[in-house]
């Protein structure tokens, strides 16, 4: 598990950058997505509901269905998914955890917090989702031949 991160989110990501690659072709099921990312199904499928129900996802039942990215890859950035998923907290919140640290009463790692907490959000809005999955190279995320 990532140290950002839970692993629900980490899920989450790999499935948007898998359903990235395959934009525009049929739906992708669950089984797929379970079989190609090797993601417990259960799990993967509420995920995968819980991204349907912030708009990140559409899905659809049947023979033909399965679940497609609601809107075009180039629109989704990390932040969205792991705002949907694990929120925004950590952009806001101490790393140690007290409700009181602020500027005016700072932790003993405030000022370094502070710089990590915006760089990890600068780097979380800066790239889409459709420039990630350019650059994948496992194998898990490339075409079957």
């Amino acid at each position: 598990m990532s140290v950002l991160f839970s692993r629900q989110c980490e899920y989450a990501l790999q499935a948007v950058l898998y359903l990235a690659l395959k934009a525009g072709k049929e739906k992708i099921t669950t089984q797929e997505l379970t079989k190609r990312l090797k993601i417990p199904y259960h799990f993967l499928g509420k995920i995968l509901q819980d991204l349907t129900r912030k708009g990140l996802l559409a899905s659809e039942k049947g023979p033909r269905g399965g679940f497609s990215l609601a809107m075009p890859a180039e629109e989704i950035t990390l932040f969205h998914i792991v705002d949907a998923i694990d929120g925004t907290e950590f952009t806001r919140s101490c790393v140690l955890g007290f409700p009181e640290c602020s500027e005016k009463k700072p932790c003993s790692v405030h000022s370094t917090w502070g710089g990590l907490r915006e760089d990890i959000y600068t780097r979380l809005v800066k790239k889409n989702i459709a420039q990630l999955a350019r650059d994948m190279k496992k194998p898990e995320y490339q075409s079957k031949r």
